[in-house]
């Protein structure tokens, strides 16, 4: 069977790239994603199945039993059939050779960073750009190849990431500048079926390393504004940022900067100060936290130090 047009995903802003892509450029050709018990074992932020996409657009799904597209039954699938683009949204693996080989025009992706490609490659790099407190995000949209984050940029599109986004928030900026970005990319696809690539870039490698929940352990010997950018980089739908309180584990949702001038030195990093409206405020090194929405199976109370 020939497929002209065909998305991987497994979340759910990939559910809405498809949607917009079925509905208001380009028929949607095929939905590749993984099976439910896939995520089980990779950890998959945000995971959707898109399997009900088939019910609600008509749009047929191959679910592939690993996450690295690597298995018989997968390799059977795209060597039997036939392709013309690809576009990758929310799929963080590379994509083998055979696969990408299997599609004549090529499969795209998006990656972002704060400077340009081929700096800021590797993994989760929309968390990294908030953690690192960079007030800016460049969205390119490349051709895959066998290498992660290949400069072989079609397009980009720069938004901004300012101090109250958190990641949910900079995922709605990242989904409106990446339609632009396909809406420009299947434009060119129509016209003639070729689609150019730029491969002249003049930046240095560097790179994004793995994140996992553990990463999200605040210690609150940091400075207020660290502490801040990791709360907002790994907020739902990611594991969030978490501490403890006697043993306790202190899931923190919600918070932000409280005080900088009040002398709080009576306290110690940590330290409850104050509990006004069920919000803790937290002595830090340099200021102090307002922790506007947490979860735990105590409440937090003055005194209490959170380690």
């Amino acid at each position: 069977m020939h497929y002209p047009l065909v998305v991987f995903g497994v979340k759910d802003t990939s559910a809405e790239i498809i949607s917009y892509i079925h509905k208001e450029l380009m028929p949607v050709s095929l939905i590749v994603t993984i099976e439910e018990a896939v995520t089980k074992k990779n950890d998959v932020a945000g995971f959707q199945g898109l399997g009900v996409l088939e019910e609600t657009l008509g749009i047929p799904v191959f679910e592939a039993p690993s996450y690295s597209l690597t298995d018989e039954k997968t390799a059977a699938f795209f060597a039997d059939n036939t392709f013309e683009l690809g576009i990758v949204s929310g799929w963080q693996r590379l994509i083998p050779k055979a696969v990408l080989d299997a599609f004549s025009v090529g499969i795209f992706g998006f990656h972002g960073n704060a400077g340009y490609l081929p700096f800021g490659r590797g993994r989760s790099p929309l968390n990294w750009s908030i953690l690192l407190g960079d007030t800016r995000f460049n969205l390119n949209l490349f051709r895959y190849d066998e290498k992660p984050d290949s400069p072989n940029v079609f397009a980009t599109r720069t938004f901004a990431l300012n101090a109250h986004d958190t990641i949910r928030t900079a995922q709605y900026k990242n989904t409106i500048a990446s339609k632009a970005l396909l809406k420009e990319l299947l434009a060119a696809f129509a016209k003639d079926g070729k689609i150019t690539v730029r491969t002249d870039a003049r930046d240095f490698d560097s790179w994004y390393e793995k994140r996992t929940p553990a990463d999200g352990k605040i210690d609150f010997h940091g400075r207020t504004r660290d502490i801040y950018n990791l709360i907002r980089a790994v907020g739902e739908p990611f594991a969030g940022a978490f501490c403890s309180s006697n043993e306790h584990t202190v899931r923190i949702l919600e918070a932000h900067p409280f005080d900088e001038i009040l002398d709080f030195s009576a306290y110690a990093p940590g330290e409850i100060i104050e509990v006004f409206d069920d919000k803790p405020i937290v002595r830090t090194v340099d200021g102090s936290l307002l922790i506007d929405r947490y979860e735990a199976d105590i409440p937090l109370l003055p005194g209490m130090v959170l380690s």
